[in-house]
C-alpha cells in the first residue's frame, strides 16, 4: 500500500498550481516507478481499486502497456500466462470504459500476444471467450482495431525480424475470415447500435490497412454493401466513407484486384447522384470528395484505358472541385495532378478528358476571385486564402501539362479581355484572379510562345491601376522575363510598367516591382546593359524613396546587369554605384564625435546593398581590371576607421564584415596586402566588443591565404589566437558559455584553421591550454553546431599525425613538440573531457555525432590507456541512472577494460556504441503520457 500512496501523492502533484521544482521531482520519482518490477503488482492492484482517482488507473493502464513493451523480461516466464489473464481480468473490470483505458489495456494485451507465442490462440480464444458476450463486444473490438496497428507500429517491442514475421502471420494473417466473418455479423445483428458499427468499422480499416485482409474478400461479405448503405445514415457516414476510401486504396495493384474492382467501381459510380443532395451538407460532401478523389486517383489508369466507362468518376471529381466550400476543393488536387501525369505518357488525350482539364481552368480561376469585401475577413483568414491561391495555382499547371500552356493562357486571357469590355464598374477581382492563374502557368510558358504571351504582355500596360491589379501584373512580368528575354522588344514596355510600380503609394506594389526588376536584370542582363545608366539615375532619384528591403532587390538586379558586362566596364560601374555607399562610411567614420541611431542605420542600408551587388558580381578572375587595381588599399582605410571608432555597434559590424567577406572574393589575392591589417583590426575589435562576426571575418581572410609564409601575416595570426583566447577567458567569466554560442563556433573554425595551416603557432602558444578549455567549455551548450565544431577541432588535435608519425618518413622536426603540448594538456584535462563526452554521449549530443566519439575514445584508449581507466569508473558513477542503466554502465566499463588489455583499440567502438544504444533506449520510454 506503501507504494500505491506514493503513486498517487506524486500523480497529485500534477492536479495542483504548478510547481516547476516539484513537478520536476514528481515525474522523475513516476519514471522510476515504471522501471522498476514493483509497478506490476502495484498497477494491478490500482487497476483494481474501486476508491483510486481515474487519473491513477489511467497511468497504471499505460504503466503496464509500457512495461510490456520494454520490460517484459522482467516477468518469470512461468507467469506470462498469468500476466495475460491480469490484462483480461482488467479489461472484463473496465468493460464499461473509461475508453482511455481500455485502450491501452488493450496495446498491452497486443504487445503480449506477441512476445507470447505460446498463447497460440489469441484472436480465435478471445472471438470465442467474448464474441458472443454483447457487454463485452466493444472491448473485443478494441482489442481486434489495435492489435495489427500495434503490430505494425510498436518497433519497440524486443523480437527478432523471424519471431515478428512468424507470430504476426499467426495473429493476424491466419485469423483475417474469421474476424472478417465475425464483424460481418455484428454490422447486421438485429438491434445493433451505432456505436458497435463504428467500431466495426474502424476494425475494418485497421485489418484493410495493415495488408491482412483482402479487398476481395471484403467485397465478396455482406459488409461490402452496407458500407455504402451507411452513407444515408448521419450516425454512420464518416465510418463508412473513411472504409470505402480505405478499401479503394488496398486495390491499388489493378490486376490482382479486379474482380474487387469490378464491384466497387459501379457502386461508387453510383454516388454521383449524391452531389446534388448534399450540396447543402459541406460535411457530406468532403465525404464524396474523398471516395471519387481516391477512386479516381487510384483507378486512373483504367479511365486512360476506358475512359468513356470511367469518365462519371472524373465528373464527380469536378463538381467536387467547383464546389464553393474551399477546404473541400483541395481533397480533389492529388487527382487531378496524377492523372495529368499519366496523360502526359499517352500519345493521344481523350476529348472528355480535354473537356475535363479546360473546365477545371474556368473553376480554379472562379475560386481564385477574392471575396467582394476582403476587410470582411481575418488577417489570418487572408492569408490562408493567399496561401491556398498558390496551391490552386499548382493545379492550373497540371492542366497546362495536359492542355498546352498556349490554351490555358488564351482561355484565361479572354476571361480578362471579356471583364475589360464590360465597362468601368467591373470589381477589379473579375481582372485580378485571371492575372494571377497567369502568374502561375509562366513556369509553363515556353520561350518561344508567339500567339499568347505576346498578347499578353501588350495588354498589361492598358490595365486599370487598381494596386491589386498592378501587382498581379508586375509579378506576370517578374514570371515571364525569360520569356521576354527572348523577346527583347518587351524589354523597354517592361521597364516603363516597374518603374512606374515604384512610384505607387502602396508597398505591396513597390515590392512587385523589385521583385520584377530583379528577375528582369536576372533573365535578360545581356540586353539591359545599355539601360544601366538610367538605371543608376533610378537609384539616385526614385531609389532613395524605397523602404531598404526594396533598395536591396534593385540594387541585387542592377548588380546581375552588370555581371553582364565586359570586365573593365563592370569594374568601373560597380565603383559607380558602390561610390555613395563608401563616401557615406567614409563621412561617419570621419565626423566629429559620436554618430548617431539613424546615420549608422543609413551607413548599414548602403552597405546592405553593397553586400548584394558583391554577392552577385561574384569574382573577376585572377586579374584584376584596372578599374579596381588600387581599390582594396584605398577603401580597406575608410572601413579601418569606422571599425576603429563604431566597431562595437552590432549591426554597424555585421555589415562591414559581411562585405569584407564578399569583397575577399573580388579582390582574391590582392587582399595578401593588406590581409595583416584586417586581422589586427579584427582582434583589437574583438578585444573591445567580444562580437562573434570580427572572429568569422578573421577566420576567412586566414583561411584564403593560410600557406603563405609571410611573417607579417603569421604574427597577426598569432596575436589574433592569443588576444582573442584571453578575451573569451574574460568573458566566460563575466557570461554563462549558454549566451555565447556565436561566439564559441566562430573562435572554434578559427581554431581548426590554424590547426591546418599554422600549426607551429596553435600548439607552441602559450594559449593551446587556455584554447583546449575553451573548447571543453563549449561542449556543455545544446547547440548542435558548436558541439559538432568542437567535436570536429577535438578530433583534429588527437589524430594529429605528431601523436604516431610514420617511422618510415622523416616527421618535421617540431612535431615532438606539438605532441608534448598535446600530451601536457590531455593529462591535465583528461578527466573533464571524458566526462564531457561520457554524458553528452548519453545526454543532449546530436545522434550523428557517435562516430566522433567512438574516434576519441579509440585514440584515449590507445594513448592515454591509464588515465583513461582511471577516469571511466567516477565519470560513470555520476552519470544518471535515468539516461545510462547501471547494467550499461558495467557492460561499458568493462568492454573498454578487455580492449586496453587485448590492445584491440578498434573494439572501443562497440563500449561506445552498446552505452549509446542503451541510454537512448532508456530516455525513449522516460516519458510519463500525459494525464489529461
Amino acid at each position: 500500500m506503501s507504494d500505491i500512496q506514493a503513486l498517487l501523492a506524486a500523480l497529485d502533484v500534477f492536479t495542483r498550481a504548478p510547481d516547476k521544482a516539484l513537478l520536476e521531482k514528481a515525474n522523475s520519482w513516476l519514471q522510476d516507478f515504471q522501471h522498476s518490477s514493483q509497478a506490476w503488482t502495484t498497477c494491478n492492484l490500482i487497476l483494481r481499486s474501486p476508491d483510486v482517482p481515474p487519473a491513477a488507473k489511467l497511468f497504471a493502464a499505460q504503466t503496464l502497456r509500457t512495461k510490456v513493451t520494454y520490460d517484459l523480461a522482467q516477468v518469470d516466464p512461468s507467469l506470462l500466462f498469468t500476466l495475460r489473464d491480469t490484462i483480461i481480468a482488467a479489461l472484463e473490470y473496465f468493460k464499461d470504459g473509461p475508453r482511455a483505458i481500455i485502450l491501452q489495456l488493450c496495446l498491452a494485451l497486443s504487445g503480449l500476444a506477441l512476445q507470447l507465442p505460446a498463447w497460440t490462440n489469441a484472436v480465435e480464444g478471445l472471438i470465442e471467450s467474448y464474441g458472443k458476450n454483447p457487454s463485452m463486444v466493444p472491448v473485443l473490438l478494441q482489442f481486434l482495431t489495435v492489435l495489427p496497428e500495434e503490430l505494425y507500429s510498436n518497433t519497440k517491442i524486443p523480437v527478432t525480424d523471424q519471431e515478428y514475421a512468424e507470430r504476426s502471420a499467426q495473429l493476424l494473417g491466419s485469423c483475417s475470415k474469421q474476424v472478417l466473418e465475425m464483424l460481418s455479423m455484428y454490422l447486421l445483428a438485429a438491434g445493433v447500435t451505432h456505436a458497435i458499427q463504428n467500431q466495426v468499422f474502424a476494425c475494418l480499416r485497421g485489418w484493410l490497412t495493415a495488408g491482412e485482409m483482402a479487398a476481395v474478400d471484403v467485397t465478396e461479405s455482406p459488409i461490402f454493401e452496407f458500407c455504402f448503405q451507411a452513407l444515408a445514415s448521419d450516425q454512420l457516414f464518416e465510418s463508412a466513407f473513411n472504409t470505402i476510401c480505405d478499401l479503394i486504396h488496398e486495390t491499388q495493384e489493378i490486376d490482382e484486384n479486379m474482380p474487387a474492382i469490378e464491384r466497387i467501381v459501379p457502386k461508387v459510380i453510383e454516388l454521383k447522384g449524391n452531389l446534388l443532395t448534399s450540396e447543402d451538407n459541406p460535411e457530406k460532401m468532403k465525404g464524396y470528395a474523398r471516395i471519387f478523389s481516391e477512386a479516381g486517383e487510384t483507378y486512373r489508369l483504367l479511365i486512360l484505358q476506358h475512359t468513356e466507362a470511367f469518365f462519371p468518376i472524373v465528373e464527380a471529381v469536378g463538381q467536387c472541385s467547383a464546389y464553393p466550400d474551399l477546404d473541400i476543393v483541395p481533397i480533389t488536387f492529388p487527382f487531378w495532378m496524377r492523372l495529368a501525369q499519366s496523360i502526359g505518357k499517352k500519345a493521344s488525350i481523350p476529348p472528355l478528358l480535354r473537356n475535363a482539364y479546360k473546365s477545371l481552368v474556368t473553376v480554379m480561376i472562379k475560386h481564385l476571385h477574392f471575396p467582394q469585401d476582403p476587410s470582411a475577413l481575418t488577417a489570418q483568414e487572408l492569408d490562408d486564402f493567399r496561401s491556398f491561391r498558390h496551391v490552386m495555382g499548382d493545379t492550373l499547371k497540371d492542366c497546362c501539362y495536359v492542355l498546352g500552356a498556349e490554351q490555358c493562357l488564351l482561355e484565361t486571357l479572354q476571361l480578362v479581355q471579356a471583364a475589360l469590355a464590360s465597362g468601368t464598374d467591373i470589381p477589379w477581382q473579375n481582372i485580378e484572379a485571371p492575372l494571377f492563374a497567369m502568374r502561375s502557368m509562366g513556369a509553363e510558358v515556353n520561350t518561344k510562345d508567339e500567339h499568347a504571351v505576346p498578347i499578353i504582355m501588350q495588354l498589361i500596360p492598358t490595365l486599370p491601376t487598381h494596386t491589386r491589379i498592378r501587382y498581379a501584373a508586375l509579378l506576370i512580368i517578374s514570371r515571364y522575363t525569360e520569356w521576354i528575354n527572348a523577346h527583347p522588344d518587351y524589354i523597354h514596355p517592361s521597364l516603363q510598367y516597374i518603374s512606374a510600380g515604384f512610384e505607387d503609394s502602396d508597398q505591396d506594389v513597390i515590392g512587385a516591382a523589385g521583385q520584377s526588376l530583379k528577375y528582369l536584370c536576372q533573365d535578360c542582363k545581356q540586353h539591359l546593359v545599355p539601360f544601366l545608366p538610367d538605371l543608376h539615375t533610378f537609384t539616385s532619384n526614385v531609389g532613395t524613396k524605397l523602404a531598404q528591403e526594396d533598395k536591396v532587390v534593385v540594387y541585387e538586379a542592377i548588380a546581375h546587369v552588370i555581371s553582364a558586362m565586359p570586365m573593365d566596364q563592370a569594374a568601373q560601374s560597380l565603383k559607380t554605384f558602390s561610390s555613395n555607399t563608401l563616401a557615406a562610411v567614409f563621412t561617419t567614420a570621419s565626423k566629429p564625435g559620436v554618430a548617431t541611431k539613424q546615420e549608422l542605420q543609413d551607413v548599414g542600408n548602403g552597405l546592405a546593398n553593397l553586400e548584394v551587388m558583391l554577392h552577385v558580381v561574384g569574382s573577376f578572375g585572377d586579374s584584376l581590371p584596372p578599374a579596381c587595381e588600387g581599390t582594396c588599399q584605398e577603401v580597406w582605410p575608410v572601413f579601418d576607421a569606422f571599425l576603429a571608432k563604431h566597431g562595437s555597434d552590432y549591426e554597424s559590424a555585421e555589415h562591414v564584415t559581411r562585405v569584407l567577406r564578399h569583397a575577399l572574393n573580388l579582390f582574391g589575392r590582392v587582399v595578401l596586402t593588406i590581409a595583416a591589417d584586417i586581422l589586427g583590426r579584427m582582434t583589437t575589435s574583438f578585444s573591445s566588443s567580444g562580437l562573434s562576426c570580427y572572429l568569422w571575418i578573421a577566420s576567412k581572410v586566414y583561411s584564403r591565404f593560410g600557406d603563405e609564409e609571410d611573417p607579417v601575416l603569421r604574427e597577426a595570426v598569432r596575436d589574433l589566437y592569443e588576444r582573442s583566447t584571453q578575451k573569451i577567458l574574460v568573458m566566460l567569466q563575466e557570461k554563462s558559455a549558454a549566451t555565447l554560442p556565436d561566439v564559441f563556433e566562430d573562435y572554434i573554425r578559427m581554431l581548426m584553421n590554424l590547426v591546418e595551416f599554422a600549426p607551429d603557432i596553435f600548439f607552441e602558444s602559450s594559449a593551446f591550454p587556455a584554447a583546449f578549455h575553451i573548447v571543453l567549455a563549449a561542449l556543455t551548450l545544446i547547440h548542435s553546431d558548436t558541439i559538432f565544431a568542437s567535436l570536429d577541432l577535438i578530433r583534429m588535435v588527437l589524430t594529429h599525425d605528431c601523436l604516431a608519425p610514420d617511422p618510415l618518413k622523416h616527421p618535421p622536426p617540431k612535431f615532438p613538440l606539438y605532441a608534448s603540448a598535446i600530451h601536457q594538456v590531455i593529462d591535465k584535462e583528461c578527466f573533464e573531457f571524458t566526462s564531457l563526452l561520457l554524458k553528452g554521449l548519453v545526454g543532449d549530443f546530436p545522434e550523428e555525432t557517435a562516430s566522433i566519439i567512438v574516434t576519441l575514445f579509440r585514440v584515449l584508449a590507445s594513448l592515454w590507456p591509464g588515465r583513461l581507466q582511471q577516469c571511466i569508473p567516477v565519470i560513470l558513477q555520476g552519470l544518471p541512472v535515468n539516461s545510462a542503466p547501471e547494467d550499461a554502465k558495467v557492460r561499458f566499463m568493462k568492454d573498454i577494460d578487455d580492449a586496453i588489455r587485448a590492445k584491440q583499440y578498434d573494439k572501443v567502438k562497440y563500449a561506445v556504441l552498446g552505452i549509446h544504444r542503451a541510454s537512448r533506449k532508456a530516455r525513449d520510454r522516460r516519458k510519463v503520457v500525459s494525464l489529461d
